[in-house]
């Protein structure tokens, strides 16, 4: 039963967002709206059981309820990802620029260096595959 849930909002997912992706500003419209409630929802929620008192109410306090949710972020990997992003940190080790500070001459120089690593790994994989054929010809005599 849980299955076929999961699989049907699998499939609903596809073709929500293929649609909505052709209509970006819409799509975020939506996208940013659902975020929003969803977070004054959990906000709420929170907030209401703390309300509750006993040991939820101890839980929710906002101090303890801080240091619990940062351990939890930072044993999954989350904290930092959710608040600055890999992309944003890998670029800062690798010291590039934001994409929207490059020119268009670096956008077009980045784009030409991809497809020569796309042809050496093309080039790469018809030598290996050259080799196998030779293995399994002295293999099989």
């Amino acid at each position: 039963m849980i299955k076929k849930i999961v699989n049907f909002f699998d499939k609903f997912e596809d073709v929500v967002r293929g649609h909505l992706s052709r209509y970006p500003i819409i799509y975020t419209i939506i996208g940013g709206t659902a975020i929003v409630l969803f977070w004054r929802g959990v906000w709420h929620t929170a907030d209401i059981l703390q309300a509750k008192g006993g040991w939820l109410g101890w839980l929710f306090y906002e101090p303890i309820n801080m240091v619990i949710v940062t351990m939890i972020l930072l044993a999954t990997g989350l904290f930092v990802s959710a608040f600055i992003g890999q992309s944003i940190v890998i670029s800062g080790l690798k010291k590039e620029k934001k994409a929207t500070d490059k020119t268009d001459k670096e956008i077009a120089a980045e784009g030409q260096e991809l497809k020569e690593i796309q042809t050496s790994i093309q080039e790469m994989k018809k030598e290996v595959d050259e080799i196998k054929e030779v293995v399994e010809q002295k293999d099989s005599k």
